[in-house]
């Protein structure tokens, strides 16, 4: 059996082992890597040096976006270097199956780490796992060799994917948080998006009176809930709030903004204002829920329309707004929206072909495949004038219109990247608080505990901002 069968039944065996398959700790380096990393020779139409007949493996995370983006960017890598044979696996957990093969040494060429089950990214880097991008990000890019791949990526998407001071990962999709309704029911019924936290209150009144529930929300998944919570303390307290959650600062999550927040939220829940049964619904239950006018909003990310494409009722007319104001004083102005770019491709550092790693982001971060991905997942990719002369959907117009009425305002928290572990303290107290089983300040006592724990923590890294 070669060694890209041997790799190939790993894969299954532990696709079907499961949970007790996986290790549990900081993923580690496993052995002293890939006997041999082959390169080819550097030319202008090979410039990453890629082995002509090095075999490919591209794993990754089967999703709102579908695959048919990715699944392009291998026909280009395949035209490109007719002498590769490449492999293209969707996964629903990747970390859950990859973790062993990472710990192993026998990791794929290409991984998109994304999704509620994924790797641990930060703890990935710091065990050096990760391929340096900065040979990519400084090659000719595909659609113009005068213009390298860094300079065809939107604004911050370097710095995103930047760990410690090396490129670890690139993100493909510009995502807004926001909140999500149908225009045509509110135009029928007469209602306005709120433009304040008191006016989103008032208006679930009107919206209950109507026989409809205010809000649902993706109730076994609380970091969809977590997104408007935070959006409201950023824009009470302002970037200076957003940093200090960041760099674990003490008392960072008893800033007045925070519980402010968690208090906006919560009323939503001691007001009755959440669909019945909520707390147990997952994240297309709850979509679906939503899509046929059980409830007026649902808090997401700017995917939701290429996810829910497949069932939105003709009409529906689905569009994203931003977070409301949590008071007509808020440190950052009216409009600021939550936005980063997320999707995350990486090239692990032991990788049969890391080169042909790279060389598949190249395609994948063409414009061609971007423009591709705008029409097929209905979101915005992070490769500049990808969407030029698109007619866009409904629902991605609103996200490109909730941009350019934000312009500079758009703000994003690191910790969830940077701490893993934080965060799942943060969805477990923020489904407590959803749950009505805890009050604002237990949520946010919980939650610093849990901060405070990270950063006496001598054994996980530190970043700042």
């Amino acid at each position: 059996m070669n060694v890209r069968s041997s790799r190939r039944t790993l894969l299954q065996l532990s696709t079907m082992a499961g949970a007790s398959a996986v290790l549990s700790g900081c993923v580690t380096a496993g052995g002293d890597g890939p006997a041999e990393q082959a390169t080819g020779a550097v030319t202008d139409d090979n410039p990453l040096g890629v082995p002509e007949d090095a075999d490919l493996e591209v794993v990754v995370f089967d999703g709102g976006f579908g695959s048919e983006y990715t699944q392009h960017a291998v026909t280009l890598y395949e035209e490109r270097h007719p002498g590769a044979a490449v492999t293209h696996e969707g996964l629903q957990k990747v970390g859950e199956v990859l973790q062993p093969r990472f710990v192993s040494g026998e990791p794929p060429d290409v991984v998109d780490n994304t999704g509620a089950g994924r790797l641990d990214i930060a703890a990935l880097a710091a065990a050096g796992q990760l391929t340096d991008l900065a040979d990519l990000l400084d090659a000719p890019s595909l659609d113009d060799p005068a213009v390298k791949v860094r300079d065809l990526l939107l604004p911050g998407v370097v710095e995103d994917g930047t760990l410690d001071g090396t490129a670890s990962f690139l993100n493909y999709s510009y995502v807004v948080w926001g909140i999500w309704y149908s225009r045509s029911l509110f135009d029928s019924r007469g209602w306005t998006v709120p433009a304040t936290w008191d006016d989103m209150l008032a208006l679930c009144g009107e919206i209950k009176d109507a026989g409809i529930a205010p809000w649902t929300w993706q109730g076994k998944y609380p970091e969809y809930m977590m997104d408007p919570l935070q959006s409201l303390a950023a824009k009470a307290g302002g970037l200076d709030l957003v940093y200090a959650i960041d760099n674990l600062a003490p008392d960072a999550w008893r800033q007045d903004g925070v519980l402010a927040a968690a208090d906006a939220i919560h009323r939503l829940v001691t007001g009755g204002h959440i669909l019945e049964g909520s707390e147990g619904l997952s994240h297309t239950e709850a979509q679906n829920a939503w899509c046929t006018g059980q409830a007026a909003f649902i808090p997401c990310g700017s995917w939701l329309e290429g996810e829910q494409q497949d069932v939105t009722p003709e009409g529906f007319d689905m569009a994203m707004a931003a977070v409301p104001a949590l008071t007509g004083a808020d440190a950052l102005p009216d409009g600021a929206v939550q936005g980063s770019s997320s999707e995350s491709f990486l090239v692990p550092a032991q990788a049969l072909n890391p080169r042909g790693g790279l060389e598949y982001l190249r395609c994948l971060f063409s414009g061609e495949v971007a423009r591709g991905f705008a029409e097929s997942a209905k979101a915005m990719p992070v490769v500049k004038g990808a969407t030029d002369g698109l007619d866009l959907s409904p629902g991605l117009a609103s996200v490109a219109a909730a941009l350019d009425t934000a312009g500079d305002n758009v703000f994003g928290y690191k910790y969830r990247t940077w701490y893993p572990e934080l965060a799942v303290e943060v969805d477990t107290a923020t489904g407590e608080l959803l749950a009505g089983r805890a009050d604002p300040e237990a949520w946010a006592d919980r939650i610093q505990a849990a901060a405070d724990a990270v950063a006496a923590d001598d054994s996980i890294v530190k970043y700042e901002r």
